[in-house]
């Protein structure tokens, strides 16, 4: 990324929301280092956070194990 446009455009919209709003209240002394922050992440955003907003895991139910019902007091 060379530009703060590249960098913008590289994030998901909820995360650009929230740069344009950091960007808008930083001070110019701190561009640089507020930059640095974002462009570590953006860098490295491989989709993971994506996935998991997608709810992959509906319709799965969560708590029960397979083998509950095995157990020896059980028969």
């Amino acid at each position: 990324m060379r530009t703060i446009r590249d960098l913008r455009e590289s994030l998901p919209e909820g995360r650009r929301r929230r740069f344009d709003a950091e960007l808008a209240d930083t001070e110019i002394e701190s561009l640089p280092e507020m930059l640095c922050r974002w462009v570590r992440p953006a860098s490295a955003d491989d989709g993971f956070e994506e996935f998991l907003l997608s709810r992959p895991f509906e319709g799965l139910e969560f708590g029960a194990r397979s083998y509950d019902g095995d157990r020896v007091g059980d028969r």
